[in-house]
């Protein structure tokens, strides 16, 4: 039940007799989740604006701790539902650093170019409701055009289009299937020329640069201040990108650039996605020229079943997969933060252990939540038709934001 007008704590700091009190939310189509927005407005100008956030809560982090260690990472597919995959290489790489675990040149690679596909695949559904929020139809029908195909081939690899699990502790779930990586490069191939598509629509268009230029800025010290990440943070200056400066799972054997823009409005956040999504196709590209061969799971047989060629008999393949997954496996006392370049900034997983098969906490540090602390920064003082293409440029997933 909601609080009556006058208890609600959030609006007790708003309104008095020259401004108006105005709901945006938390059911909005350009809200791109459940997410209410308390405006304060002076006419068409905001005075002051809250986000008001809790309308989803997931209880994830809670629910981990009732999960053995393996069945913590569909739970992760579930918090930024846009780059599952990422979630969960956060996650497993956390649990790996605490077990001390090596993992396969393979698996690392195949991990990359999947984080990278699956950060085209956020960027594209961002780019065509960002650009539809702002009246641009078409763009929309463009980009969910070649998210149809992400989603084709991570069903391929995975057997799920969206809610993955495919990253495992200890390496991948299984190797990809024959023909796979002919499908990923047949995409990679045409794909820019795609993104000029995109580009040849909106980039030069007088409409959209009057929609996005010089709106809803961001400084550079309120980013750092408010502890922005990702293309948010890169639009106002911040050069800092995980990939690059802290890299992971074999980040370090790329070549890419990290887009950065000093203007910190929606039009410069525009530009940097864009920008990322040529940078994520060349990875993708480097990592089918170098993919190594190999096994795809470290060799540590408590944690992970092995490969059935170092299986003497089926009863024994049965017996390990038993045991993993009824039993789980126990993981060393200790602590550790592992944070990765998700779409949309810095993804952490802290992981607690007690000794035991379960862990004894898991928190994420999500980057939508951080992100959207630079709306009131962004909005007070600008028009209400601006808070619409303000809050889609942050692109922010409020599954991430309440957990």
């Amino acid at each position: 039940m909601s609080l009556p007008f006058s208890a609600n704590p959030v609006v007790e700091q708003l309104g008095d007799d020259r401004t108006m009190v105005l709901n945006m939310g938390p059911q909005h189509p350009s809200t791109h989740g459940v997410l209410r927005l308390l405006l304060e407005i002076d006419g068409e100008t905001i005075v002051r604006i809250r986000p008001d956030i809790g309308y989803l809560h997931t209880g994830i982090e809670k629910t981990c701790e009732a999960k053995f260690y393996q069945q913590v990472v569909p739970l992760t597919d579930r918090v930024d539902y846009l780059c599952p995959m990422t979630n969960n290489l956060a996650y497993v790489l956390a649990v790996e650093k605490l077990l001390g675990l090596e993992i396969p040149q393979r698996a690392q690679w195949i991990r990359v170019m999947l984080n990278e596909m699956t950060r085209i695949n956020s960027h594209l559904v961002w780019l065509g409701t960002h650009a539809m929020d702002i009246g641009a139809m078409t763009v929309f029908l463009y980009c969910f055009r070649e998210r149809e195909e992400l989603l084709k081939m991570f069903e391929m690899v995975s057997g799920q289009r969206m809610m993955t699990s495919y990253f495992r502790i200890g390496g991948l779930a299984l190797d990809v299937p024959l023909g796979f990586f002919d499908r990923v490069s047949k995409f990679a191939d045409t794909f820019e020329e795609k993104v000029d598509e995109y580009e040849n629509l909106l980039t030069a268009n007088p409409i959209w640069k009057d929609r996005t230029i010089g709106v809803a800025k961001i400084t550079y010290d309120d980013a750092i201040s408010l502890m922005l990440s990702g293309p948010t943070a890169r639009g106002s200056g911040v050069d800092w990108d995980l990939r690059r400066d802290m890299p992971y799972s074999g980040y370090e054997n790329f070549k890419f650039s990290v887009p950065v823009a000093s203007e910190g409005d929606v039009y410069a956040r525009y530009r940097i996605r864009v920008q990322e999504l040529r940078e994520s196709i060349g990875i993708v590209k480097q990592a089918l020229a170098g993919m190594p061969e190999g096994p795809v799971k470290a060799d540590a047989p408590k944690v992970v079943l092995p490969d059935r060629e170092k299986m003497k008999t089926q009863m024994e393949s049965l017996i390990y997969h038993f045991k993993i997954v009824s039993e789980g496996f126990t993981v060393p006392e200790g602590e550790v933060y592992h944070a990765v370049e998700s779409p949309r900034g810095e993804m952490g997983y802290y992981v607690t252990s007690d000794g035991t098969a379960k862990p004894y906490r898991v928190h994420m540090r999500s980057a939508s939540f951080a992100n959207l602390s630079s709306v009131p920064a962004m909005c007070e003082h600008q028009l209400i038709a601006d808070v619409v293409a303000a809050v889609g440029s942050i692109d922010i997933i409020l599954g991430d934001v309440d957990r």
